[in-house]
């Protein structure tokens, strides 16, 4: 089991708000925090790309404000998360400072992964982080997110940025060990289930309430990001995270629950762009760039002879050959308008005729599947 996570390429690790910040004095667990990004700089080590999506700003900010443990308003809730949010970001950037690793943060809302213009951005930032070594920490937007405040969790919003980065392990580190047949707290005859290859409703009908008055999520968001996470090619796992080194310790006894994929983050894109996305307008290519495509090359500017169609950047559009016949489909990386003014040209010039830097791709290899 411990293979998928220290196989994995891309690591996603959702941290709550009950292991991050002690329930009784509302302080953060400075060792804890300490351990984790010792295990986070062992990944590093070893190549591998971590991403942190992590609660806790509203536990910690709704001390430092004086607001106790009382249930809040959602404005209280939205000015704790703005008093924490600075705390949170600032511990994670010490810890993972005494490993010279560099931290960014970033603050999404469930709305920044659905519209597809915001999710380009999101994801094109995550990526050019990620290139650069940086482990992004990543929060829900609560200052802004009334919805999400009410009936978010992290545990979804971590899935959709597995989603969204091609993330190869989702670990959701939780105050369980995973997923039981009954809550082990109410029912001693309660089954540990060790890996679960389907969700059906009877496995949905074992999931239980939400644990710790500061976490917004419980075990039904996890088999709902479980399920996200698999249809993205991304493997889960559901692991104890109150000791510490908690990464550490599930690569060492790959205790937890289980969730595997057969599909690929790549496959599982590609499966996406090919049967789920409607066109929003077409290219014509030369037979240069037929052949290139053919091969698994990208396709650049200088192999495109025609665009049609009104869309932007992101959409989904048909690739024609010069015959008209349709080669394939993929993601477009400029608009109609800039598609048309940019076809035909090196890529060398994209910045004298548009007036920035775009990519070097009209269609990204990744972004493309030929019929």
């Amino acid at each position: 089991m411990s293979e998928r996570l220290t196989n994995a390429r891309r690591l996603v690790i959702k941290i709550g708000s009950s292991l991050l910040v002690d329930q009784d004095t509302g302080e953060l667990r400075r060792r804890w925090l300490d351990a984790l990004a010792d295990d986070v700089a062992a990944c590093r080590r070893r190549d591998q790309d971590v991403l942190l999506v992590s609660s806790g700003a509203i536990a910690l900010g709704r001390r430092s404000l004086g607001l106790g443990n009382r249930a809040l308003r959602l404005e209280d809730s939205q000015a704790a998360a703005a008093a924490g949010q600075i705390r949170l970001a600032h511990a994670y950037q010490e810890s993972l400072a005494r490993h010279d690793v560099p931290v960014a943060q970033i603050l999404l809302t469930i709305g920044d992964t659905e519209r597809r213009r915001r999710y380009l951005n999101a994801r094109n930032t995550l990526m050019a982080l990620l290139s650069r070594g940086s482990v992004p920490v990543i929060n829900e937007n609560d200052t802004v997110a009334t919805e999400e405040i009410r009936f978010g969790d992290n545990d979804r919003l971590a899935a959709r940025v597995a989603a969204m980065v091609g993330a190869d392990c989702l670990v959701l580190l939780s105050d369980t060990d995973g997923l039981y047949t009954a809550d082990p707290r109410q029912s001693p005859e309660a089954e540990f289930l060790r890996e679960v290859t389907e969700i059906t409703p009877a496995i949905e009908a074992m999931a239980g309430a939400t644990g710790s008055h500061d976490g917004s999520g419980g075990m039904v968001t996890k088999l709902q990001a479980a399920r996200v996470a698999g249809q993205a090619g991304c493997g889960m796992v559901i692991a104890h995270g109150v000791p510490e080194s908690p990464i550490r310790r599930l690569e060492q006894t790959g205790h937890g629950t289980w969730f595997p994929t057969a599909a690929t983050p790549a496959s599982a894109r590609k499966r996406w762009i090919a049967g789920s996305l409607h066109a929003a307008g077409s290219i014509t290519i030369d037979d240069g760039a037929a052949r290139a495509l053919s091969r698994g090359k990208s396709l650049l500017p200088a192999g495109v002879t025609g665009v049609e169609g009104e869309f932007q950047r992101g959409d989904a559009v048909v690739v024609r050959g010069a015959d008209g016949v349709e080669l394939g489909r993929g993601l477009i990386a400029y608009s109609h308008d800039d598609a048309r003014r940019i076809m035909g040209q090196q890529s060398s010039r994209i910045p004298d005729i548009l007036g920035f830097l775009g990519r070097e791709e009209m269609i990204h290899r990744d972004d493309l599947v030929l019929g």
